[in-house]
Protein backbone atom coordinates (compact mmCIF):
# COMPACT_ATOMS: atom_id res chain seq x y z
CA UNK A 1 0.00 0.00 0.00
CA UNK A 2 1.38 3.53 -1.13
CA UNK A 3 1.67 5.98 1.84
CA UNK A 4 -1.05 8.83 0.51
CA UNK A 5 0.87 12.43 0.42
CA UNK A 6 0.71 14.43 3.43
CA UNK A 7 -1.85 16.99 2.82
CA UNK A 8 -4.09 19.07 5.24
CA UNK A 9 -7.44 17.28 6.09
CA UNK A 10 -9.40 19.88 5.44
CA UNK A 11 -8.32 20.08 1.07
CA UNK A 12 -10.52 19.22 -0.88
CA UNK A 13 -9.67 15.18 -2.47
CA UNK A 14 -8.11 14.17 -4.60
CA UNK A 15 -9.51 15.14 -8.47
CA UNK A 16 -9.51 10.99 -9.26
CA UNK A 17 -11.05 10.26 -5.79
CA UNK A 18 -14.17 12.62 -6.59
CA UNK A 19 -14.36 11.57 -10.26
CA UNK A 20 -15.11 7.53 -9.09
CA UNK A 21 -17.52 8.95 -6.20
CA UNK A 22 -19.32 10.48 -9.38
CA UNK A 23 -19.25 7.30 -11.29
CA UNK A 24 -20.47 5.37 -8.37
CA UNK A 25 -23.12 8.31 -8.05
CA UNK A 26 -24.68 7.65 -11.97
CA UNK A 27 -24.28 3.67 -11.37
CA UNK A 28 -26.66 3.81 -7.66
CA UNK A 29 -28.96 6.05 -9.02
CA UNK A 30 -31.24 6.55 -12.15
CA UNK A 31 -33.86 9.35 -13.04
CA UNK A 32 -37.91 9.40 -12.64
CA UNK A 33 -37.34 6.70 -9.84
CA UNK A 34 -36.35 4.23 -12.63
CA UNK A 35 -35.27 0.56 -10.91
CA UNK A 36 -31.60 -0.23 -10.32
CA UNK A 37 -29.26 -3.47 -10.70
CA UNK A 38 -29.22 -5.04 -13.64
CA UNK A 39 -27.85 -2.44 -15.84
CA UNK A 40 -25.07 -0.87 -12.94
CA UNK A 41 -23.53 -4.31 -12.24
CA UNK A 42 -20.15 -4.54 -13.18
CA UNK A 43 -20.15 -8.39 -15.01
CA UNK A 44 -16.91 -9.81 -12.94
CA UNK A 45 -19.39 -8.97 -9.43
CA UNK A 46 -22.22 -11.60 -8.73
CA UNK A 47 -25.01 -9.85 -7.14
CA UNK A 48 -26.18 -12.18 -3.61
CA UNK A 49 -29.44 -11.71 -4.54
CA UNK A 50 -31.36 -13.19 -7.18
CA UNK A 51 -31.36 -11.12 -10.61
CA UNK A 52 -35.39 -10.43 -10.71
CA UNK A 53 -35.09 -8.86 -7.34
CA UNK A 54 -31.92 -6.43 -7.92
CA UNK A 55 -33.83 -5.27 -10.95
CA UNK A 56 -36.48 -4.27 -9.22
CA UNK A 57 -34.75 -2.26 -6.18
CA UNK A 58 -35.49 1.56 -6.29
CA UNK A 59 -33.73 4.28 -4.86
CA UNK A 60 -36.34 5.67 -2.39
CA UNK A 61 -35.32 9.51 -2.81
CA UNK A 62 -33.40 11.12 -5.85
CA UNK A 63 -30.80 13.59 -5.67
CA UNK A 64 -32.60 16.65 -5.45
CA UNK A 65 -30.21 19.59 -5.46
CA UNK A 66 -26.85 20.73 -4.32
CA UNK A 67 -28.26 21.82 -0.65
CA UNK A 68 -30.46 19.18 -0.34
CA UNK A 69 -30.15 15.63 1.33
CA UNK A 70 -31.51 12.49 0.06
CA UNK A 71 -32.54 9.28 2.05
CA UNK A 72 -30.06 6.38 1.45
CA UNK A 73 -33.11 3.85 1.27
CA UNK A 74 -33.42 1.11 -1.26
CA UNK A 75 -36.41 -1.34 -1.62
CA UNK A 76 -38.52 -3.69 -3.82
CA UNK A 77 -42.21 -5.02 -3.35
CA UNK A 78 -42.12 -8.66 -2.03
CA UNK A 79 -44.37 -9.51 -4.90
CA UNK A 80 -44.78 -13.19 -3.92
CA UNK A 81 -45.90 -12.70 -0.03
CA UNK A 82 -48.34 -9.63 -1.39
CA UNK A 83 -50.03 -11.49 -3.69
CA UNK A 84 -50.84 -13.78 -1.00
CA UNK A 85 -52.04 -11.22 1.10
CA UNK A 86 -54.29 -10.48 -1.64
CA UNK A 87 -55.71 -13.87 -2.03
CA UNK A 88 -56.38 -14.51 1.25
CA UNK A 89 -57.90 -10.96 1.46
CA UNK A 90 -60.12 -12.40 -1.51
CA UNK A 91 -60.82 -15.87 0.49
CA UNK A 92 -58.87 -17.80 -1.44
CA UNK A 93 -56.97 -20.85 0.66
CA UNK A 94 -53.29 -19.72 1.16
CA UNK A 95 -50.84 -20.69 3.88
CA UNK A 96 -49.35 -18.65 6.36
CA UNK A 97 -46.19 -19.18 5.09
CA UNK A 98 -47.02 -18.01 1.47
CA UNK A 99 -48.08 -14.73 3.50
CA UNK A 100 -44.85 -14.62 5.83
CA UNK A 101 -42.42 -11.50 5.04
CA UNK A 102 -38.95 -12.50 3.92
CA UNK A 103 -35.67 -11.62 4.79
CA UNK A 104 -34.68 -10.71 8.27
CA UNK A 105 -37.26 -9.40 10.61
CA UNK A 106 -36.87 -7.58 14.20
CA UNK A 107 -36.45 -11.16 16.27
CA UNK A 108 -34.05 -12.45 13.85
CA UNK A 109 -32.10 -8.82 14.36
CA UNK A 110 -32.19 -9.23 18.08
CA UNK A 111 -30.24 -12.67 18.25
CA UNK A 112 -27.71 -11.69 15.50
CA UNK A 113 -26.73 -8.76 18.06
CA UNK A 114 -27.64 -10.43 21.18
CA UNK A 115 -29.64 -8.04 22.17
CA UNK A 116 -31.40 -7.77 25.44
CA UNK A 117 -34.38 -6.64 24.14
CA UNK A 118 -37.21 -7.40 27.31
CA UNK A 119 -35.39 -3.82 28.82
CA UNK A 120 -37.62 -0.80 29.60
CA UNK A 121 -34.90 1.75 29.02
CA UNK A 122 -36.65 5.09 30.40
CA UNK A 123 -35.77 6.54 26.78
CA UNK A 124 -36.64 8.40 23.40
CA UNK A 125 -34.98 7.45 19.98
CA UNK A 126 -35.83 10.46 17.11
CA UNK A 127 -35.70 9.76 13.47
CA UNK A 128 -35.56 13.19 11.52
CA UNK A 129 -36.60 12.63 8.08
CA UNK A 130 -38.08 15.15 5.23
CA UNK A 131 -41.88 15.62 4.20
CA UNK A 132 -44.87 13.75 6.09
CA UNK A 133 -45.42 10.17 6.33
CA UNK A 134 -49.84 10.25 6.71
CA UNK A 135 -49.56 6.28 7.51
CA UNK A 136 -46.80 5.83 9.45
CA UNK A 137 -48.28 4.66 12.52
CA UNK A 138 -50.76 2.04 11.73
CA UNK A 139 -48.32 0.59 9.13
CA UNK A 140 -45.99 0.27 12.31
CA UNK A 141 -48.20 -1.13 13.77
CA UNK A 142 -48.28 -3.89 11.78
CA UNK A 143 -45.25 -4.48 11.66
CA UNK A 144 -44.35 -4.39 15.25
CA UNK A 145 -47.57 -6.99 15.27
CA UNK A 146 -45.74 -9.23 12.75
CA UNK A 147 -42.97 -9.47 15.12
CA UNK A 148 -44.77 -9.58 18.39
CA UNK A 149 -43.32 -6.50 19.93
CA UNK A 150 -45.34 -4.36 22.43
CA UNK A 151 -47.78 -1.65 20.87
CA UNK A 152 -46.28 1.94 20.15
CA UNK A 153 -48.99 3.98 19.68
CA UNK A 154 -49.90 8.28 19.12
CA UNK A 155 -52.52 7.13 21.75
CA UNK A 156 -50.63 6.01 24.77
CA UNK A 157 -47.85 8.52 24.18
CA UNK A 158 -44.92 6.00 22.55
CA UNK A 159 -45.07 7.33 19.29
CA UNK A 160 -44.94 11.17 18.52
CA UNK A 161 -44.91 13.06 15.73
CA UNK A 162 -44.00 16.53 15.11
CA UNK A 163 -42.61 19.03 11.95
CA UNK A 164 -39.56 20.55 12.39
CA UNK A 165 -40.52 23.08 14.92
CA UNK A 166 -41.76 20.50 17.12
CA UNK A 167 -45.45 20.70 16.70
CA UNK A 168 -48.18 18.38 16.10
CA UNK A 169 -49.41 20.77 13.54
CA UNK A 170 -49.52 21.34 11.04
CA UNK A 171 -46.95 18.77 9.53
CA UNK A 172 -45.36 18.81 6.09
CA UNK A 173 -46.71 17.74 2.77
CA UNK A 174 -46.87 14.69 2.66
CA UNK A 175 -43.61 12.78 0.61
CA UNK A 176 -43.64 13.51 -3.06
CA UNK A 177 -41.35 11.45 -3.69
CA UNK A 178 -39.44 8.41 -1.65
CA UNK A 179 -39.12 9.81 2.01
CA UNK A 180 -42.06 7.43 3.29
CA UNK A 181 -40.26 4.44 2.55
CA UNK A 182 -37.06 6.05 4.89
CA UNK A 183 -39.53 7.49 7.64
CA UNK A 184 -41.15 3.77 7.76
CA UNK A 185 -37.92 1.70 7.86
CA UNK A 186 -36.42 4.13 10.65
CA UNK A 187 -39.10 3.59 12.75
CA UNK A 188 -38.89 -0.29 12.41
CA UNK A 189 -35.23 -0.23 12.96
CA UNK A 190 -36.27 1.35 16.07
CA UNK A 191 -38.50 -0.91 17.33
CA UNK A 192 -36.65 -3.79 16.34
CA UNK A 193 -33.32 -2.91 18.52
CA UNK A 194 -35.15 -1.47 21.82
CA UNK A 195 -38.89 -2.39 21.31
CA UNK A 196 -39.80 -0.51 24.94
CA UNK A 197 -38.49 2.52 23.65
CA UNK A 198 -40.56 5.72 22.84
CA UNK A 199 -40.24 6.99 19.38
CA UNK A 200 -40.30 10.79 18.44
CA UNK A 201 -40.77 11.25 14.75
CA UNK A 202 -39.31 15.29 13.64
CA UNK A 203 -40.24 15.96 9.99
CA UNK A 204 -38.61 18.34 8.49
CA UNK A 205 -40.30 20.55 5.99
CA UNK A 206 -38.26 19.57 2.99
CA UNK A 207 -34.62 17.67 2.47
CA UNK A 208 -32.75 21.10 2.62
CA UNK A 209 -30.23 20.86 4.81
CA UNK A 210 -30.96 23.53 6.41
CA UNK A 211 -34.83 22.19 7.43
CA UNK A 212 -33.30 19.05 8.66
CA UNK A 213 -30.73 21.29 10.86
CA UNK A 214 -33.88 22.58 12.45
CA UNK A 215 -35.41 19.27 12.67
CA UNK A 216 -32.08 18.12 14.58
CA UNK A 217 -32.17 20.85 16.55
CA UNK A 218 -35.84 20.25 18.04
CA UNK A 219 -35.35 16.42 18.20
CA UNK A 220 -32.58 16.99 20.79
CA UNK A 221 -34.88 20.23 22.24
CA UNK A 222 -37.64 17.48 23.06
CA UNK A 223 -35.40 14.81 24.92
CA UNK A 224 -34.31 12.29 22.54
CA UNK A 225 -31.52 10.53 23.96
CA UNK A 226 -30.43 9.26 20.26
CA UNK A 227 -30.54 11.19 17.27
CA UNK A 228 -30.82 9.00 14.37
CA UNK A 229 -30.33 10.86 10.36
CA UNK A 230 -30.45 8.28 7.57
CA UNK A 231 -29.61 10.70 4.73
CA UNK A 232 -26.68 12.67 3.42
CA UNK A 233 -24.92 14.29 0.78
CA UNK A 234 -21.32 14.49 -0.35
CA UNK A 235 -19.62 17.01 2.01
CA UNK A 236 -18.92 20.70 0.47
CA UNK A 237 -18.68 23.21 2.38
CA UNK A 238 -21.95 24.36 2.38
CA UNK A 239 -22.53 21.45 4.25
CA UNK A 240 -20.58 21.83 6.55
CA UNK A 241 -21.72 25.21 7.28
CA UNK A 242 -24.88 23.19 9.25
CA UNK A 243 -22.73 20.82 11.47
CA UNK A 244 -23.61 22.71 14.72
CA UNK A 245 -27.11 20.88 14.35
CA UNK A 246 -25.16 17.74 15.08
CA UNK A 247 -23.23 18.71 18.05
CA UNK A 248 -25.39 18.13 21.03
CA UNK A 249 -23.64 17.03 24.23
CA UNK A 250 -25.73 14.72 26.18
CA UNK A 251 -27.09 12.90 22.96
CA UNK A 252 -26.01 10.60 20.68
CA UNK A 253 -26.27 11.48 17.52
CA UNK A 254 -25.89 8.71 14.67
CA UNK A 255 -25.81 8.88 11.07
CA UNK A 256 -25.72 6.65 7.72
CA UNK A 257 -22.48 6.33 5.94
CA UNK A 258 -24.04 6.59 2.70
CA UNK A 259 -24.79 3.63 -0.11
CA UNK A 260 -22.21 4.27 -2.80
CA UNK A 261 -19.07 2.91 -1.40
CA UNK A 262 -15.53 4.10 -1.46
CA UNK A 263 -15.86 7.36 -2.06
CA UNK A 264 -15.97 10.82 -0.89
CA UNK A 265 -17.29 11.51 2.72
CA UNK A 266 -20.73 11.87 3.45
CA UNK A 267 -22.34 14.77 5.50
CA UNK A 268 -23.26 14.73 8.49
CA UNK A 269 -21.56 11.22 8.49
CA UNK A 270 -18.05 12.83 8.44
CA UNK A 271 -18.57 15.10 11.57
CA UNK A 272 -16.79 14.25 14.81
CA UNK A 273 -20.29 14.78 16.64
CA UNK A 274 -21.95 12.13 15.05
CA UNK A 275 -21.56 7.84 15.06
CA UNK A 276 -21.24 7.01 11.28
CA UNK A 277 -23.14 3.63 10.92
CA UNK A 278 -21.71 1.46 8.24
CA UNK A 279 -23.46 -1.20 6.77
CA UNK A 280 -22.94 -5.26 6.54
CA UNK A 281 -24.79 -8.24 5.25
CA UNK A 282 -26.26 -11.21 7.43
CA UNK A 283 -26.52 -14.64 6.99
CA UNK A 284 -27.30 -18.01 9.11
CA UNK A 285 -24.42 -20.27 9.53
CA UNK A 286 -23.38 -23.11 12.37
CA UNK A 287 -21.04 -21.23 14.16
CA UNK A 288 -21.56 -20.26 17.68
CA UNK A 289 -23.01 -17.15 17.52
CA UNK A 290 -25.18 -18.63 14.52
CA UNK A 291 -24.27 -15.94 12.18
CA UNK A 292 -22.01 -14.60 10.03
CA UNK A 293 -21.70 -11.01 8.33
CA UNK A 294 -19.72 -9.40 5.60
CA UNK A 295 -19.42 -5.72 4.05
CA UNK A 296 -22.60 -4.82 2.27
CA UNK A 297 -21.82 -4.77 -1.42
CA UNK A 298 -24.79 -5.96 -3.75
CA UNK A 299 -22.52 -4.68 -6.89
CA UNK A 300 -24.45 -1.67 -7.35
CA UNK A 301 -24.57 0.11 -4.35
CA UNK A 302 -22.32 -0.89 -0.87
CA UNK A 303 -21.64 0.86 2.49
CA UNK A 304 -20.25 3.92 2.14
CA UNK A 305 -16.51 4.89 3.65
CA UNK A 306 -14.43 7.94 3.23
CA UNK A 307 -12.10 9.90 4.49
CA UNK A 308 -12.79 13.29 4.95
CA UNK A 309 -11.41 16.83 3.52
CA UNK A 310 -13.01 19.07 5.69
CA UNK A 311 -12.80 16.99 8.68
CA UNK A 312 -10.08 16.98 11.19
CA UNK A 313 -9.11 13.47 12.63
CA UNK A 314 -10.30 12.66 16.02
CA UNK A 315 -8.28 12.13 18.91
CA UNK A 316 -9.76 9.14 19.45
CA UNK A 317 -9.35 7.47 15.68
CA UNK A 318 -5.95 6.15 14.92
CA UNK A 319 -6.01 4.75 11.54
CA UNK A 320 -2.67 5.50 9.56
CA UNK A 321 -3.48 6.29 5.90
CA UNK A 322 -6.17 9.36 6.05
CA UNK A 323 -5.30 12.44 7.79
CA UNK A 324 -9.15 13.55 8.51
CA UNK A 325 -11.63 11.96 9.80
CA UNK A 326 -12.70 8.67 8.36
CA UNK A 327 -15.98 6.51 7.99
CA UNK A 328 -17.42 4.56 9.08
CA UNK A 329 -17.28 3.87 13.20
CA UNK A 330 -19.47 0.83 13.34
CA UNK A 331 -22.00 -0.93 11.11
CA UNK A 332 -25.46 -2.85 11.45
CA UNK A 333 -26.92 -4.76 8.62
CA UNK A 334 -28.67 -3.08 5.79
CA UNK A 335 -30.03 -5.67 3.36
CA UNK A 336 -32.46 -8.22 3.41
CA UNK A 337 -35.02 -6.49 5.76
CA UNK A 338 -38.56 -6.36 5.32
CA UNK A 339 -41.03 -3.15 6.33
CA UNK A 340 -44.57 -2.86 5.77
CA UNK A 341 -45.27 0.56 3.74
CA UNK A 342 -49.13 0.68 2.91
CA UNK A 343 -48.68 3.67 0.76
CA UNK A 344 -45.80 2.09 -1.56
CA UNK A 345 -46.27 1.26 -4.85
CA UNK A 346 -46.24 -2.60 -5.42
CA UNK A 347 -46.83 -2.92 -1.20
CA UNK A 348 -47.11 -3.27 1.59
CA UNK A 349 -44.25 -5.60 2.37
CA UNK A 350 -41.03 -4.24 1.26
CA UNK A 351 -37.44 -5.81 1.01
CA UNK A 352 -35.43 -2.87 1.98
CA UNK A 353 -31.59 -2.07 2.15
CA UNK A 354 -29.07 0.48 2.61
CA UNK A 355 -27.07 2.19 5.49
CA UNK A 356 -30.52 3.39 5.89
CA UNK A 357 -31.49 0.34 8.43
CA UNK A 358 -27.99 0.76 9.95
CA UNK A 359 -28.42 4.15 11.40
CA UNK A 360 -31.59 3.72 13.15
CA UNK A 361 -30.61 0.53 14.53
CA UNK A 362 -27.22 1.73 15.69
CA UNK A 363 -29.04 4.52 17.56
CA UNK A 364 -31.49 1.91 19.24
CA UNK A 365 -29.10 -0.19 20.61
CA UNK A 366 -27.74 3.11 22.01
CA UNK A 367 -30.89 4.13 23.97
CA UNK A 368 -31.33 0.23 24.89
CA UNK A 369 -28.03 0.22 26.41
CA UNK A 370 -28.94 3.12 29.05
CA UNK A 371 -25.96 5.49 28.53
CA UNK A 372 -26.87 7.61 25.69
CA UNK A 373 -26.99 10.76 27.74
CA UNK A 374 -23.25 10.41 29.23
CA UNK A 375 -21.29 8.78 26.00
CA UNK A 376 -19.03 10.74 24.38
CA UNK A 377 -18.04 10.35 20.76
CA UNK A 378 -15.82 7.90 20.65
CA UNK A 379 -16.89 5.35 23.21
CA UNK A 380 -16.84 2.59 20.68
CA UNK A 381 -13.36 2.93 20.46
CA UNK A 382 -12.68 2.26 23.93
CA UNK A 383 -15.15 -0.87 23.95
CA UNK A 384 -14.21 -2.88 20.69
CA UNK A 385 -14.70 -5.71 22.15
CA UNK A 386 -18.24 -5.68 22.81
CA UNK A 387 -18.65 -5.36 18.82
CA UNK A 388 -18.24 -8.27 16.57
CA UNK A 389 -15.49 -7.66 14.13
CA UNK A 390 -16.20 -7.90 10.10
CA UNK A 391 -13.48 -9.01 8.25
CA UNK A 392 -15.07 -9.95 4.96
CA UNK A 393 -15.73 -8.21 1.86
CA UNK A 394 -14.86 -4.75 0.10
CA UNK A 395 -17.04 -1.23 -0.70
CA UNK A 396 -15.05 -1.15 -3.71
CA UNK A 397 -17.98 -1.11 -6.14
CA UNK A 398 -15.97 -0.44 -9.32
CA UNK A 399 -12.15 -3.02 -9.05
CA UNK A 400 -13.24 -5.00 -5.81
CA UNK A 401 -10.91 -3.40 -3.42
CA UNK A 402 -7.74 -1.52 -6.00
CA UNK A 403 -9.58 1.87 -5.59
CA UNK A 404 -8.18 1.80 -2.27
CA UNK A 405 -4.87 -0.42 -2.80
CA UNK A 406 -7.01 -3.51 -0.98
CA UNK A 407 -5.88 -1.66 2.11
CA UNK A 408 -8.10 -0.90 5.24
CA UNK A 409 -10.30 2.16 3.53
CA UNK A 410 -12.13 0.13 1.25
CA UNK A 411 -11.45 -3.40 2.50
CA UNK A 412 -12.35 -5.18 5.73
CA UNK A 413 -10.24 -6.33 7.35
CA UNK A 414 -9.37 -7.51 11.21
CA UNK A 415 -9.47 -4.62 13.83
CA UNK A 416 -11.05 -1.17 12.35
CA UNK A 417 -11.84 -0.60 8.51
CA UNK A 418 -13.63 2.20 6.79
CA UNK A 419 -16.61 0.12 5.13
CA UNK A 420 -17.09 -1.38 8.80
CA UNK A 421 -15.50 0.57 11.45
CA UNK A 422 -15.20 -1.62 14.48
CA UNK A 423 -17.46 -3.62 14.00
CA UNK A 424 -21.25 -4.45 14.71
CA UNK A 425 -22.81 -5.25 17.98
CA UNK A 426 -22.63 -7.64 20.39
CA UNK A 427 -25.22 -6.95 23.09
CA UNK A 428 -24.79 -3.08 24.42
CA UNK A 429 -21.21 -3.28 26.27
CA UNK A 430 -19.81 -0.79 23.42
CA UNK A 431 -22.73 1.40 23.75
Amino acid sequence: MRTPPRTSPHRRLPAQLLALAAGLAVAAVTTGGAAIGAAARPAHRPSPVSRGDAARMRTACLPRGPRQARCFALYAPQVTVNKAIAARAAGRPVTARATTPKGWGATDIEQAYKLPVSRTPDATVAVVDAFSTPHLAADLATYRARYHLPPCTTASGCLRIVNQHGQATPLPAADPQGWGVEETLDVSMVSAACPRCKILIVEASSPRFADLATAENTAARLGAVAISNSYGSQETGYTQANAAAYHHPGHVIVASSGDSGFGPAQFPANLTTVTAAGGTELSRTSSARGWAEKTWNVAFAASGSGCSAYVAKPAWQHDKYCPGRTNADVAAVAWNIPIYDSSASGGPWLNVGGTSAAAPLIAGVYALAGNAATVQPGYEYAHRSALFDITTGTNDLATGGAACGHDYLCVAKKGYDAPTGLGTPDGTGAF
